[in-house]
């Protein structure tokens, strides 16, 4: 069965809103992680804010520095030809490369797209989605990558009604400072 891996950029203090704040600690090794993930995955769920931005933005990506940000060769490519699943009670038609809508039960929708053949099925921002999602336990492994900033205001991963209890299993440390912290789902009662 393939994982749902949920992949943030998070400040200190739990922000993860407008994630311009990350560009100043950007490198190389952190952006080589980013690609090894994509790697591992072969499929995008967004939901509508980030495919919105997602949509306007990366089809534009095309070389390896975008607005001083270094991007591994092939990054970009996989971004705009993976199948891109997009969660959403208003958008009508979708324009970026192979995305498609869902609409309907999204436990159910979710749950299909998890029994097919394929690698991990990655999701990037998409708070609401991910919350959702938390919500049904269909996320199997969560990648916080940890900014050393705190910003205090903005939107927040997690709201007021989660309750989750997560298993650590890895932790890296970039040289910029960043760190990822790797959890994976835990039942309350284990």
């Amino acid at each position: 069965m393939r994982k749902i891996v949920v992949s943030e950029f998070l400040s200190l203090d739990g922000v993860m809103e407008e994630p311009q704040w990350t560009f100043p600690f950007n490198t190389e090794e952190q952006n080589q992680y980013k690609l090894d993930e994509l790697r591992t995955s072969d499929t995008l769920l967004l939901g509508r804010v980030t495919y919105e931005g997602f949509a306007a933005s990366w089809p534009k990506v095309t070389n390896k520095v975008s607005k001083g940000v270094y991007l591994p060769d092939e990054f970009a490519d996989r971004m705009n030809n993976y199948p891109k699943f997009v969660v959403s009670a208003t958008l009508q038609e979708l324009s970026w490369n192979n995305s498609r809508l869902i609409k309907g039960n999204l436990a159910e929708e979710v749950a299909k797209l998890k029994q097919q053949p394929g690698k991990d099925i990655l999701v990037a921002g998409s708070c609401q989605l991910v919350n959702t999602l938390m919500k049904y336990d269909l996320i199997d492994e969560y990648r916080f990558m940890t900014f050393p900033v705190v910003l205090g205001k903005g939107k927040r991963l997690f709201n007021e009604s989660i309750e989750k209890v997560l298993q650590h299993v890895d932790t890296r440390t970039f040289s910029s400072g960043v760190v990822v912290l790797t959890y994976q789902s835990k039942k309350l009662n284990q």
